[in-house]
């Protein structure tokens, strides 16, 4: 079974949209974990035809992450998506990636904008941003990646049985390859199309994940 995870975070907006998308193209597994939002995320999800689990209080994506891994796993999942909620990937790429992770006995396969040139990146996140970004992570991680802190995984179950997302927010975006490589699981990169609507976390983001990674290292 194919399970579709989408953490949201106020998308009333724009979930019922992608849910109904997924359903069309197929999946009949999707779970939306509410995170803590105080608009109708909850209500759109659920009138799509989500299933929905909720944190209280707003933890953050890596959170909400984790809490669908282990429903997905609890429920007979062998093959777990990791989906935006707001509409920026293209529901198509699942059914590549689920080929590919199939075909090839992959244990994760991790979206990337840079294998092809669908996603129109804008410019300073393209060629400074994303650049310095990948160099720091594929540091930390030991993990070569042509893409960094892309939402889009899919895992197989003997991967997201292995991998434990402690970082609650963006930092698990660089803890789940570092996993990867400590359990010397087997990945390769997909292309994927990324639609762009507003300004991503930019640079005090990325130093506010560095930060939570630093002190998580001294912490163990």
């Amino acid at each position: 079974m194919i399970f579709v995870i989408l953490p949201a975070y106020n998308e009333e907006q724009k979930i019922g949209r992608v849910i109904r998308d997924l359903f069309q193209h197929g999946f009949k597994n999707i779970v939306v974990v509410d995170d803590g939002s105080s608009d109708e995320t909850v209500f759109e999800s659920k009138k799509a035809g989500a299933v929905v689990l909720s944190h209280d209080i707003n933890r953050g994506q890596g959170a909400a992450l984790q809490t669908g891994n282990e429903y997905a796993l609890q429920n007979g999942a062998e093959i777990i998506v990791h989906f935006d909620s707001d509409g920026q990937f293209n529901v198509k790429d699942i059914l590549a990636g689920v080929k590919k992770i199939q075909d090839e006995n992959l244990d994760i396969i991790f979206g990337s904008r840079f294998l092809d040139n669908r996603s129109k990146i804008p410019f300073f996140k393209k060629y400074f941003i994303l650049p310095i970004s990948r160099l720091l992570n594929n540091k930390i991680t030991k993990l070569k990646l042509s893409d960094v802190h892309n939402g889009f995984r899919i895992m197989h179950r003997r991967a997201a049985e292995k991998i434990i997302i402690t970082q609650d927010r963006m930092a698990h975006n660089s803890e789940i390859p570092r996993q990867v490589y400590e359990n010397n699981l087997k990945y390769k990169e997909l292309p994927v199309e990324v639609f762009y609507f507003e300004k991503g976390q930019g640079v005090s983001g990325g130093f506010k994940i560095l930060w939570d990674l630093f002190v998580a290292k001294i912490n163990k």
